[in-house]
């Protein structure tokens, strides 16, 4: 290729990686759906976007490395306090069962649909055992289960994946060095060395991110940088000693880092974020791309009778064994069993190792690729279309009704707190001082564990539950810093009360968070207001504002809670209900609330 033709393929594939995810997210689907086509489009149409001749052998070397930072970013959202009780025994059951059934169903049916033999099966079945968090979370995100059902399906995915990786690696060498093909099977003593190695990687990430994240404290930007090389470089030593196992060290680092008590990680990894978005793209482009046209037509059938089998038999039987005697409802555990769609592992795996089956001439070997392929391909489609209507029918979609969560004890937020919850809401508070929480206790209101606040400005944390936060403290840095880290841990809005004009605090004034009430009815108006009498009354929207009254929320007829900001008033309708706040006693002149003078 010439170098023209190199810049074009690169320029191409890093804008079809881009572009087929932002189509993604306007048409709704997972971006799965529109990468895999695109790039197998690019690569039968066009002769630059071929990463063999782009990269060369050092190819599946650098799919190694990017599947490691992948699981690496996937293990700092895993909180070990969350895998626990039921969750931790469906988890484990779910990965032990996952394994075996699959890879017997592949194996058993391989040679006859594909007319592979059992080496090429065998192989082939092993790729296909692990799902991946970066499948399974954006179609979990598109649904909106329960937390339930979401954490065992992230944790699953998250933990297969590695798994999925050493057996991979594991039968490699068994097919590569004779055994399997000789009929000596499966070599323990591989598998239990690629734990070994990969573990000693991750020890040593650990300590590396140790040096450098808590005894340097480096910042944002070196910190950011220091992860990025500590798990390049453990991964590839990893990967030196023995192939795959940096993708055990990558996911050890990463889960250790996050559950290790005194790391200092910066709260949010906007370009670590952004890194594995791009990473992911390119990889799912340039894979499929090296899938040609006419290796595809030849196991199309065949590759469609696997996808039913594993989607109507395998996963059902393996949630069923594996959910028994459970909390799980029976719409979870059906739902659980409607959720196994493959990944960039699968596809980086079969990449990687097919390509060396069929140079060590393993016969049908040149098959594993495009049938991983057309798998994964067919399991995103049939998930991504289906699981929608699927958790709405079975009754596990999360409730449309908003459950805030009102961060702060003085007297006026609990009052609020009050009248949100007759207007129908589920509403939570959270508060530090001592006092302020025997304040919302006596109240009657929900109070959320000391901990929260502390989790939720973790890497990756989840408010599970909560759909909306009002930062009510009478701290305004606080309400500012806060409204910016716990954005990612919640899903939905994070709102914050304005703070007095002329604040002689540091960041209160410019940073994030949409402020509540508008830019007139501040903090210390509220206070004020509050202590002169002036509550939060509940009505109906139909009936007309009492004199002196002002809109504070509407909460609509399916639940949903819309606040007034300082960038919109929210227009209610028949069946809504109105949170107001009043009398004011310098707004008595306009009863309906249009204009106000904090006065």
């Amino acid at each position: 290729m010439t170098t023209d033709d190199i810049l074009l393929g690169i320029g191409l594939t890093v804008a079809l990686a881009v572009g087929s995810q932002i189509l993604a997210s306007r048409l709704r689907v997972p971006a799965l759906v529109v990468l895999l086509p695109a790039g197998f489009a690019a690569g039968a149409l066009t002769d630059v976007v071929h990463p063999d001749e782009l990269v060369g052998q050092d190819f599946s070397s650098l799919v190694s490395l990017s599947v490691a930072l992948i699981l690496y970013d996937a293990g700092l959202g895993l909180d070990l306090r969350h895998l626990k009780g039921a969750t931790r025994s469906v988890v484990f059951r779910l990965i032990l069962l996952g394994v075996l059934v699959t890879w017997g169903a592949v194996m058993a049916l391989g040679p006859a649909l594909f007319g592979v033999p059992l080496a090429a099966a065998c192989m082939l079945g092993v790729i296909l055992v692990v799902s991946g968090p970066t499948v399974v979370g954006p179609l979990l995100d598109h649904v909106r289960p329960t937390d339930k059902v979401r954490r065992v399906l992230i944790w699953e995915g998250s933990l297969i994946d590695p798994v999925g990786g050493i057996l991979g690696a594991v039968v490699f060498h068994s097919i590569v060095s004779g055994g399997l093909r000789a009929g000596h099977g499966f070599r323990f003593a591989d598998f239990f060395a690629s734990i070994a190695v990969g573990l000693a990687g991750g020890l040593v990430g650990t300590a590396l991110l140790w040096l450098t994240l808590r005894v340097l404290r480096l910042g944002e930007t070196l910190g950011t940088l220091a992860q990025l090389a500590t798990v390049v470089v453990v991964a590839a030593g990893c990967d030196m000693v023995l192939d795959d196992t940096g993708l055990i060290a990558g996911i050890v680092t990463g889960m250790t880092v996050a559950n290790l008590p005194g790391f200092d990680m910066p709260a949010r990894r906007p370009f670590l974020e952004t890194l594995v978005q791009l990473i992911i793209g390119l990889l799912f482009v340039s894979l499929s791309a090296t899938v040609t046209p006419d290796s595809v037509v030849p196991v199309l059938l065949p590759t469609l009778v696997l996808v039913a089998v594993l989607v109507l038999v395998a996963r059902p039987l393996i949630t069923l064994l594996s959910t028994a005697r459970t909390d799980l409802t029976t719409g979870e555990r059906a739902f659980v069993g409607w959720m196994a769609p493959r990944g960039i592992v699968a596809a980086s795996t079969a990449a990687t190792f097919s390509a060396d089956l069929v140079r060590d001439g393993l016969r049908g070997a040149d098959r594993i690729l495009p049938v991983t392929f057309l798998t994964i391909v067919g399991t995103v489609l049939v998930y991504g279309l289906t699981a929608r209507p699927a958790a709405a029918a079975l009754g596990v979609v999360r409730s449309a009704r908003t459950r805030p969560l009102l961060v702060g004890g003085d007297p006026w937020a609990v009052d609020l707190a009050r009248s949100l919850r007759a207007a129908g809401l589920d509403v939570l508070m959270w508060a530090g001082p001592e006092r302020q929480r025997d304040r919302i206790r006596d109240a009657g209101i929900e109070l959320a564990a000391g901990e929260l606040m502390a989790a939720a400005t973790a890497p990756e944390a989840r408010l599970e539950g909560v759909t909306a936060v009002l930062l009510l403290t009478d701290d305004d840095d606080f309400n500012a810093l806060a409204s910016i880290v716990v954005q990612d841990g919640v899903e939905g809005p994070v709102y914050r009360v304005g703070p007095p004009p002329g604040l002689p605090g540091v960041v209160a004034p410019t940073t994030g968070g949409g402020i509540l009430f508008g830019s007139e009815l501040l903090r210390n108006t509220v206070v004020a207001r509050h202590e002169q009498g002036a509550r939060f009354p509940v009505q109906p929207a139909g009936q007309p504002l009492p004199p002196g009254h002002r809109i504070l929320f509407v909460v609509r007829a399916d639940g949903r809670l819309e606040p007034v900001t300082d960038m919109r008033q929210a227009a209610p309708v028949a069946g809504d209900t109105l949170v107001l706040f009043g009398p004011l006693p310098h707004d008595r002149s306009d009863p309906t609330g249009a204009r106000h003078n904090p006065g």
